[in-house]
């Protein structure tokens, strides 16, 4: 994204491209309007969100409109394409920067400020400026830890610190309930679902509880951790933690009932302190716990989370309020730093309109360090680094949490944040202007002609408006006075946000027909405002996963999608799935797709006929078989598939003004989806022909057994069928036969001195699952080698892992 030299190539390809537009369209009676060689169409995404479309179409040359309902995915798309090319080119303002320019001028070593780097430099400066300012006013809550000798008597790594105070990255915290056990009444004990802290090699540490006395305390151990440590009070998922002093269960519904009456505490676990070569973990101290206790704040967030919604799990524990998902001291600190953002600017002598840009970024950058500083932050052991709220689009509970210090140099730190941010405009494109705008894309926008492409909310998946409130309080806090009208509500809109959940309807019917008929809308927005030319595309990452007892596959979020965009007036002439997604084992956990897919759409032929249900079952058998063929030689993950099939399939469906069936009624979009799907299966299915009798057998005992056991006669009864013999595939090293028992042997267990093409007896199975252990062991380069020696064998291989993934998603497995 940063090599200068590819993008012009692929900006003057597509100057190219439009030139040639213009030449063929010079005769369109709006030529001189829409068809002016000199000047690129303009590009609108009317969802921009988090602004990755409209940053990238400016990065390739375009004017670029971005416009959201949400507040703060505008000023996310203010801050990335509008603000930087205002000041492209202009050097820092900020002292210390104009007497080093001046320095460098006397000795002629003037330095030349790409881009908007002087913008990101003032940033940059007036950021450390608040942190420093903010220290000031309030660094006595964050008190460096001295190392005692009672602290290093049984800790050898502490000897060199005896005497020292050393500064502290973050307080690890557990939550705590009475104990329920009546001997333990007064007792809090804490919920924690580890003991551990470190489990770098060489560097591991865990908490360990001193019980005596009918109480307890905590000290930190080093070297790897007992079992025991590992789950800290977890007693698993059902029963949730167990008593420290007891050892009793503490389920879940007696947490709950103890959250909503207020009686849930906290109680230190661990300092983390910066030592000379890495972190050093400490036990808490009295001192500690004080510094943390004397934190007052004089405002607090004041909005209720949504209640009884899977991605806001605090209400049910008592944490109703945003408020209550921050601890006084982060309060505290993250006020301090709100009010300076908008002072960080008045000394510099500058317009109003750099210092408001200055702002912009500056209360950002608050809003990060939010992201750094809730009780809903976690410890992570294995990077020792504190790890965000938003490692998915929810606000989960954590029991457990870590509290940073903002003024020191750890991940959760204040500079950090707007490092992060200074590098954005670092690297911003500044190749063209953009535009940012609130804007409902139920309702036309002022951008007619322009290049569409947007992803739309998918359906009731996320709760935007509601997530977004954790950021919006505090860039309320630091901007209202610079960004009036973005920040006049107390929170962010939600009656009109596109989505189709039961917390802002009466029933999921009601919210079913508010996202049709909202989506409606502005999918015709879309179809009476683009450019001609051009199709819209739309990014969709909504996987099906709802079974139809009657129809099969389909999902109401693409049902009620879909049939947006087609009474909009929109055919869908084509699928492109595009990997987007980051793949992480967050999102494997919650199986997400792998791509992003795009549907290409144009406005339906006035001239579009009618179709039966039989016609278009016949067109879809038809033209399906040729568009999975294409899928498959592109490589798309077999996750998504079934996702991209549905782009094919619906543009035979959308091709007709109506789909009816034998007495006369609309064949529905969600009909529509199952026959696609089904006619997926069927073409996978068929595709088995291709596959030699071996392989055929193995498909077949995985759809039954997968990798377990299963009996030898169902064994041999199948392999008459399938035209092989247990014994071949046995010595072909296929499968395990032993006390009448048969099972598919697992990539692991195959022979590890297999060569391709060696074997007498080709088997797609066997190259399959070699190249899965090849791949497992080796990677991408290890795998790619045998791919080239298997040759056109490979093709084989890779449509049994399609058939595979769809058996396997079908069973669950």
């Amino acid at each position: 994204t940063t090599n200068e030299a590819l993008l012009e190539q692929a900006r003057e390809e597509i100057r190219k491209s439009w030139q040639r537009t213009c030449e063929d369209n010079k005769e369109h009676p709006r030529a001189a309007e829409l068809f002016d060689p000199e000047r690129l169409p303009a590009f609108h995404d009317p969802f921009a969100g988090g602004g990755s479309l409209p940053l990238e179409a400016q990065r390739l040359g375009l004017e670029a409109h971005a416009s959201d309902l949400n507040p703060v995915a505008v000023l996310i798309n203010k801050a990335m394409i509008e603000i930087p090319p205002k000041f492209a080119g202009l050097p820092p303002v900020n002292p210390e920067s104009r007497a080093q320019m001046a320095k460098d001028r006397e000795l002629g070593m003037a330095r030349e400020w790409k881009g908007a780097q002087g913008l990101a430099e003032d940033v940059r400066y007036y950021g450390k400026w608040m942190r420093d300012e903010a220290e000031k006013r309030i660094g006595h809550l964050y008190p460096k830890v001295e190392v005692t000798a009672e602290m290093a008597k049984e800790r050898p790594d502490l000897e060199r610190y005896v005497g020292r105070k050393l500064t502290v990255i973050a307080w690890l915290w557990a939550r705590t309930v009475k104990s329920p056990n009546p001997a333990f009444r007064d007792v809090d004990v804490p919920l924690a679902t580890t003991f551990v802290v470190s489990t770098r090699k060489g560097r591991e540490a865990y908490v360990a509880p001193n019980i005596a006395d009918g109480q307890y305390d905590f000290t930190v151990k080093t070297g790897p951790p007992p079992e025991i440590a590992k789950s800290g009070t977890s007693a698993g998922r059902r029963q949730a933690f167990r008593c420290l002093m007891s050892g009793i269960p503490i389920p879940y519904d007696y947490i709950k009932s103890e959250g909503v009456a207020g009686r849930m505490g906290v109680r230190m676990l661990c300092i983390v302190a910066e030592g000379d070569d890495g972190r050093t973990y400490l036990p808490p101290t009295r001192e500690h716990e004080a510094a943390a206790a004397q934190a007052v704040p004089d405002w607090r967030p004041d909005c209720e989370l949504p209640r009884k919604h899977r991605n806001f799990q605090g209400p049910v524990y008592g944490l109703t309020n945003l408020g209550d998902l921050f601890t006084a001291r982060q309060l505290v600190a993250l006020s301090t730093l709100s009010d300076l953002a908008t002072r960080a600017t008045a000394p510099t002598e500058v317009t109003a309109d750099y210092a408001r840009s200055m702002a912009v970024y500056l209360g950002l950058s608050v809003s990060r360090q939010a992201n750094r500083s809730s009780n809903l932050n976690f410890w992570d052991p294995g990077g020792a680094k504190i790890q965000q709220v938003f490692g998915r689009q929810a606000l989960p509970m954590v029991w457990d949490f870590v509290e940073s210090n903002p003024f020191c140099g750890s991940s959760g730190s204040f500079v950090g944040q707007v490092e992060y941010l200074s590098k954005v405009i670092d690297y911003s494109p500044n190749t063209r202007s953009g535009v940012a705008t609130q804007n409902d894309a139920q309702i036309a926008s002022s951008r007619r002609d322009a290049v569409y492409s947007t992803d739309p909310p998918y359906f009731d998946n996320i709760s935007y408006a509601a997530l977004s409130d954790f950021f919006y309080v505090w860039l309320r806090r630091s901007l209202r006075p610079t960004l009036p009208d973005l920040f006049h509500t107390l929170a962010t809109p939600k009656s009109e946000e596109l989505i189709a959940t039961t917390h802002q309807h009466d029933d999921q019917a009601t919210a079913d027909a508010f996202f049709l008929d909202g989506m409606g809308k502005a999918m015709q927005c879309l179809a009476d405002q683009s450019h001609p030319s051009f199709p819209v595309t739309i990014y969709y990452a909504f996987k099906q996963a709802e079974q139809d007892a009657k129809l099969g596959t389909a999902s109401t979020g693409w049902e009620t999608f879909l049939d947006a965009a087609i009474r909009s007036g929109f055919t869908i002439s084509g699928t492109w799935p595009v990997r987007t997604e980051l793949t992480g084992n967050l999102k494997k956990q919650i199986s997400a797709l792998a791509s992003s897919i795009v549907l290409v759409c144009r406005k339906r032929p006035d001239d579009a006929r009618l179709a039966t249900r039989r016609e278009f079952i016949d067109t879809l058998k038809s033209e399906l078989p040729a568009a999975l063929a294409h899928l498959q030689s592109g490589h798309i993950a077999p996750v998504d598939l079934a996702q991209a099939a549905i782009g094919p399939g619906m543009a035979v469906y959308t091709r007709y003004a109506k789909v009816v069936d034998a007495t006369g009624n609309p064949v529905t979009v969600r009909e529509a989806l199952a026959l696609i799907n089904e006619t997926l299966d069927e073409e996978l299915t068929a595709q088995e022909g291709d596959f030699d009798p071996d392989t055929r057998w193995a498909l077949a005992w995985f759809e039954q057994h997968g990798f377990e056991d299963g009996e030898y006669g169902d064994a041999e009864t199948l392999s008459k069928a399938k035209n092989t013999t247990v014994f071949t595939l046995k010595t072909f090293g296929l499968l395990q036969s032993k006390g009448g028992k048969v099972r598919l042997l697992i990539p692991l267990a195959l022979r590890p001195d297999w060569e391709p093409l060696a074997a007498v007896r080709v088997s797609a199975w066997l190259n399959l699952h070699h190249l899965i252990r090849i791949h497992d062991a080796g990677g991408e380069q290890a795998a790619a080698s045998i791919v080239a020696k298997l040759g056109s064998v490979a093709e084989t291989a890779r449509e049994l892992a399609y058939r595979l993934y769809a058996i396997a998603e079908r069973t669950k497995r």
